[in-house]
Parts: structure tokens; C-alpha cells; sequence
């Protein structure tokens, strides 16, 4: 791990919340750097050629922009502090990670759904010109006239990047941890139980995803499989441990 126990900035975190910190900031700056490192961390579909293993885990480590980063990490300083000094590092680390694949699992398993439909409607030479061509159309800033070709091409092309599905999973997790916790929200500056504003935030994502609005490039689901990977983690570890039931 990254870091000491020293005093300064990142001196009182927990370990693990500390050096996801470290580590996250250190991928962006990376991506800014040498902006095509998203191709090789960012998590494509499995039948993209810019698809590797890999990706299942880097893909948590990168983000889209500066507010993006900003968000998922103030985020994850506020409730994944608490929730790893009740856990301990070992547990939260085990929980991140999983909330992140769960993440990447129901997001693509969404996109294949919608891959699996457009392919039904278009022939297979079709299929064949975009496998083909369509990373090059892509790479000089262009798609298919064709609306049903277009969307398979950015589904090909489109990677899901950002700790989101994770920093979801931690938000349920203080949800069930500490319920009657009231939250400020910037956006919200009504106190608010933690358990209410996690219920409200779920069902605002789904019903995101399912509106499916264009122009939305949320990766909605992603969200909803860190909140339901970690819902069912938290029930398997509460047969044998309550510390979820605290308050």
C-alpha cells in the first residue's frame, strides 16, 4: 500500500480509502498526460477490439474529467471513511472491488441486451463493415449515417471509465450501516436521512436508465450494479457479522 500513518493531508484516513485516493489521482493525471491511456484502462465491450481482461479492474481507476473525479472521490472520503474504520481495510478493499466488477457486469450485461437487438435488425455484412471499419470512422470524429449502425459503433467505441459503480456500492453500504445519519446535500440543503437518500438516489438511476434519454452518457446501470452487488455482499457477510446494522 501506498502512504504511511504520518500526519498531514491523507495522515488520519484510513489505509485503503488514503491510497484509493493516491492511486485514482495518480490515473488521472496519467490520462491527462497521455490522453490515449483511456483506451488501454477504460472498460470497452467484450467484442470490441479495444477489449482487454484487464479492463474489468483499471476501468474503477479512471474518470471522464476533472468534476467527474471530483465527485466520485469526495464521495468516497465521506462515507468510505466511516465504513472502513468499522469494516477495516481487508473487508473494504474486498467490498470496493467487488461493488466496481458488479458495476461492469450489469452495465455490459445492459449493453449486450441492446448489442444483441441491433444485430437481429442488421445484416451480417453490416455487422462485418463495422467491426471493420467503424473504429476508423470513429477515431476522425465521424459514425454511421445509418441510426442502427451508429449505435452499434458507439457501443464498440464507447468505454465505461470512473469509480462510480464502487463509490454507489459505498453509498448503500453507509445507507444500511448508518440509516438515520442526516446528510446536507449542496443540491439538496434539507437534512435527510442517509437510508432515504440512498433509497431516492437508486430510484433516480433506474429510472434514468430506463428512460435511456439521448445525449445521456451516465452509465446508469454501472451505478445500480455497484448499489445491487454490494446489497447482496452485505446480506451473505451479515449472516455471520451485524456490523451492518449499525447506527
Amino acid at each position: 500500500m501506498l502512504g504511511n500513518q504520518s500526519g498531514g493531508i491523507l495522515g488520519n484516513m484510513p489505509t485503503v480509502v488514503k491510497n484509493l485516493l493516491i492511486i485514482n489521482g495518480l490515473f488521472f493525471l496519467g490520462t491527462v498526460a497521455y490522453e490515449p491511456l483511456t483506451k488501454l484502462f477504460g472498460a470497452y465491450y467484450y467484442d470490441s477490439p479495444y477489449f482487454h481482461p484487464w479492463q474489468i479492474v483499471t476501468h474503477m481507476f479512471m474518470h471522464g474529467g476533472f468534476m467527474h473525479i471530483l465527485f466520485n472521490m469526495f464521495a468516497l472520503w465521506m462515507f468510505g471513511t466511516a465504513i472502513e474504520r468499522v469494516w477495516g481495510p481487508k473487508k473494504f478493499l474486498i467490498y470496493y472491488l467487488i461493488t466496481g466488477f458488479g458495476a461492469f457486469v450489469l452495465h455490459y450485461a445492459v449493453i449486450a441486451w441492446q448489442v444483441n437487438g441491433l444485430v437481429e435488425q442488421l445484416g451480417p455484412q453490416a455487422i462485418e463493415t463495422i467491426k471493420t471499419q467503424g473504429i476508423q470512422l470513429w477515431a476522425e470524429g465521424k459514425n454511421y449515417t445509418d441510426p442502427l449502425m451508429a449505435q452499434l459503433n458507439a457501443f464498440y467505441n464507447i468505454p465505461v471509465v470512473g469509480a462510480s459503480g464502487a463509490v454507489f456500492g459505498i453509498l448503500l453500504a453507509f445507507g444500511m450501516m448508518f440509516p438515520d445519519v442526516r446528510l446536507m446535500l449542496l443540491f439538496f440543503p434539507v437534512p435527510i436521512k442517509a437510508k432515504y437518500f440512498v433509497i431516492g438516489y437508486g430510484a433516480i438511476e433506474l429510472f434514468s436508465g430506463i428512460a435511456n434519454r439521448p445525449g445521456d452518457n451516465t452509465a446508469h446501470f454501472a451505478h445500480l450494479g455497484g448499489m445491487l452487488f454490494g446489497f447482496i455482499l452485505i446480506k451473505l457477510w451479515g449472516k455471520n457479522d451485524n456490523s451492518y446494522r449499525q447506527n
